[in-house]
């Protein structure tokens, strides 16, 4: 196939991914709701076969056309109901991520000092034995614990925690201890589990932080817009951007960062003060409704203004309006949790108000999630009485997820050696040095590894500072378990992947490195088997999936989408909802979330804050010749009142300096942005440079974010950063 870089103009790109024919990103066509799906038509020569996304967490349904061995366009699939049919611009963009001339071909062993860009091409044969080599060393040396494992979001990752519990290492963590850990925690201690947005048919929304006309989630994304344009609902964003859901919203608040919590607080104040909740539901499925109420007695509409810029007379408006439309109404869950140091909290007081709105298991509210079918395999993994007790960033936050770890908090006691030392590290598909804040640190850390292997698409930041690089398939390349994928409603299903091309250049899937390596260290037995193997065992409940995922590349079981949890108990201490939470009391945390106002601007600095856009997947698209063509850079989000203040006019090059680093980009002057807050796209100004299209251009944001964490959970606090920013002159 030619260069992608060079054969598809913008246009041609716009046509591939239907943005002509929707018009705007809000456009109906784009975002339409269940009843607009539908497929572009084949061209009759083309070889169709079906898949799912790789290019975001979303992993939505799609068609990719085949000629001659060669993927020449990629369609929704129709019958997958969570992307509502369709497949946006990342989506099509996977052209370009599977023939990208910068993608891993062979296997490279690092020659010079970390960072010098000096590799050698190595036979698979050989990197294996060197990757077995190595962990037999570290394992024997520093013990199983001694070596940290870290997957990103794939369905591939889950053989990296199976080859960490059969080496012996409790030392894993996820891409999601850097964005989601907090979220997930807040929801799941008030409910016993975490919800899903029933969008398509609430009739109130009020969405604080999330961006979903941009940062696009399926269905939520497109459910949105037809809940807005078709059914009624009322749209209320904070942000302190004016985003594309900020335009598309019927009301939109430049909200104060870090003060959400001060703005839900006050929504319950209201809604319980004028007793505007449902007191049958309140008394049958709720705890702590007398001690909440006390509580938020402080919290006053007008104790809220102050707090977060927003006239109290609105804020009680919308509380009683909010209230009026439930149970069909919400407080959208979100997905930047990556907030401030207490963004658990923060969630748990969005969690709370949802509870006061009666809207779990109900139309337009908070759902459950439902059964697929499939099943675990399992396994019994050795046990080594030479190793350590407990993970190292055990016991240092109290409510982490074991399964997840805290990247931040794992890189601190990494560097100290506390309790112990960690000195191998191996890596698939996530990219701390580019998504971690504070990359220094991450550099740090690296270089007090003996030896460290990345097993990626793209040479990657870390992979650029890794010992070995080995190359992986494309998601259109290889064969991958099957998984369950939740949403609204009709959402719940079943996917796999089976290779829609013949892999490329020497790549190989994670899992048959993982087994290479097993083979190798007398851990053969816990990889004895085939993908195809592993399927039958996941479906066994459900013999027919495989099939009709060959037939419609999606399965469907059968289940209630509302009800769910009639005649059921939650998984909390009072087995209800707990707007008082019992545990968090056991554990000495706050019962219920106390309001801590955020540390102010300092005079002549800006708050730093993250967000996407429809284009972006943290630092996985700056080098996608297809996306590039948008986003060739990142610039700074600069008020104008504050840029003209600086002396800054819309374009000039500006450097930004935080306590922990500094970088230079554009400007963009704009009045779509608070003046006291800064904002950039992540990604940009990679240190690899077979990095082509991102190396050297526009700024890294994580080499400006400061190190905070989650008290809670650990999860990192991209919010808490002020910089500085003047104009570079000539």
């Amino acid at each position: 196939m030619s260069n992608p870089k060079q054969t598809m103009s913008r246009r041609d790109f716009f046509k591939a991914s239907g943005l002509v024919a929707a018009g705007a990103l809000g456009g109906p066509a784009l975002l339409g709701g269940l009843k607009k799906a539908n497929a572009a038509v084949p061209a009759p020569a083309w070889d169709s076969k079906f898949s799912a996304c790789d290019i975001c967490f979303n992993k939505c349904g799609l068609i990719a056309r085949v000629e001659d061995g060669v993927v020449k366009k990629l369609d929704p699939n129709p019958k997958f109901l969570k992307s509502r049919g369709m497949l946006c611009a990342r989506g099509n963009a996977g052209i370009a991520q599977v023939y990208d001339p910068d993608r891993l071909k062979h296997p490279l062993l690092r020659k010079g000092a970390r960072g010098e860009g000096k590799w050698q091409r190595i036979p698979w044969d050989e990197a294996l034995d060197m990757a077995a080599q190595k962990m037999e060393e570290v394992r024997s040396k520093y013990t199983p614990c001694g070596h940290l494992f870290s997957a990103g979001t794939d369905l591939h990752s889950q053989f990296v925690g199976r080859f960490a519990e059969v080496y012996g290492s409790f030392n894993v963590t996820s891409h999601e201890s850097l964005c989601l850990v907090s979220g997930n925690r807040a929801f799941l201690d008030t409910y016993g589990e975490v919800p899903f947005a029933d969008v398509l048919n609430s009739k109130y929304i009020i969405m604080a932080g999330a961006n979903r006309f941009e940062a696009l989630v399926t269905p939520d994304s497109m459910d949105l817009m037809t809940a807005i344009r078709e059914n009624g609902c009322k749209l209320v964003t904070l942000d302190p951007r004016y985003t594309k859901t900020a335009a598309l919203s019927h009301e939109w608040y430049p909200v104060r960062p870090g003060t959400d919590m001060a703005f839900m607080l006050a929504l319950a104040h209201v809604i319980i003060a004028e007793k505007l909740y449902d007191p049958q539901w309140i008394e049958e499925k709720t705890y702590g409704i007398e001690m909440l109420a006390e509580h938020v007695k402080q919290y006053t509409p007008g104790f809220a203004a102050e707090q977060c810029s927003i006239p109290a007379e609105d804020i009680a408006r919308i509380a009683r309006e909010l209230a009026a439309a439930a149970p069909a109404a919400m407080i959208y869950p979100g997905r930047r949790t990556s907030d401030y140091e207490n963004s658990t909290q923060i969630r748990r007081a969005f969690a709370i108000v949802n509870g006061l709105l009666g809207n779990w298991d109900k139309p337009g509210g908070l759902l459950a999630a439902r059964a697929v079918g499939l099943k675990g395999v399992p396994y019994d993994a050795p046990w080594y009485d030479e190793n350590q007790e407990d993970r190292i960033d055990a016991h240092k936050v109290p409510m982490m997820f074991e399964h997840e770890g805290s990247f931040l908090v794992t890189r601190d006691a990494v560097l100290a050696d506390d309790p112990y030392p960690i000195r191998g590290w191996f890596i698939y598909k996530t990219n701390p040095m580019g998504t971690a804040p504070n990359r220094k640190k991450t550099i740090e850390m690296m270089n007090k590894m003996d030896f460290v292997t990345v097993v990626d698409i793209a040479m990657s930041d870390t992979a650029w500072m890794a010992d070995l690089v080995l190359p992986s398939q494309s998601y259109l390349e290889r064969t991958d378990p099957c998984s369950g994928l939740q949403g609204s409603v009709a959402c719940a299903c079943v996917v796999k992947r089976d290779p829609i091309i013949e892999p490329m250049y020497e790549s190989r899937s994670l899992f048959d490195v993982m087994k290479g390596i097993a083979g190798r260290m007398d851990l053969g037995e816990y990889f004895d088997f085939t993908i195809d193997e592993y399927r039958r065992k996941q479906t066994r409940d459900i013999p027919e999936a495989l099939e009709v995922m060959d037939r419609d590349g999606v399965y469907y079981n059968p289940s209630k989408v509302y009800g769910i949890y009639e005649g059921r108990i939650y998984k909390t201490l009072s087995k209800k909802i707990e707007l008082y939470n019992q545990r968090y009391e056991q554990m000495g945390l706050d019962p219920m979330p106390v309001y801590t106002e955020p540390t102010k601007v300092p005079k002549n600095q800006f708050r730093l804050v993250v967000g996407r856009d429809a284009l972006t997947t943290q630092t996985s698209t700056a080098n996608n010749s297809l996306l590039h063509q948008f986003n060739p850079a990142n610039t700074l989000w600069l008020n104008t009142e504050s840029a003209k203040r600086l002396g800054i006019n819309d374009g000039d090059l500006v450097e930004v300096s935080s306590p922990v680093g500094r970088q230079e980009l554009a400007a963009e002057v704009t009045d779509k942005i608070r003046t006291d807050t800064v904002y950039m796209l992540s990604g940009y100004n990679t240190l690899s440079t077979m990095q082509t299209l991102s190396h050297n251009v526009g700024a890294s944001i994580n080499e400006l974010l400061d190190d905070d964490y989650d008290t809670v959970t650990g999860n990192a606090s991209m919010h808490t950063t002020f910089v500085s920013v003047t104009r570079k002159v000539a």
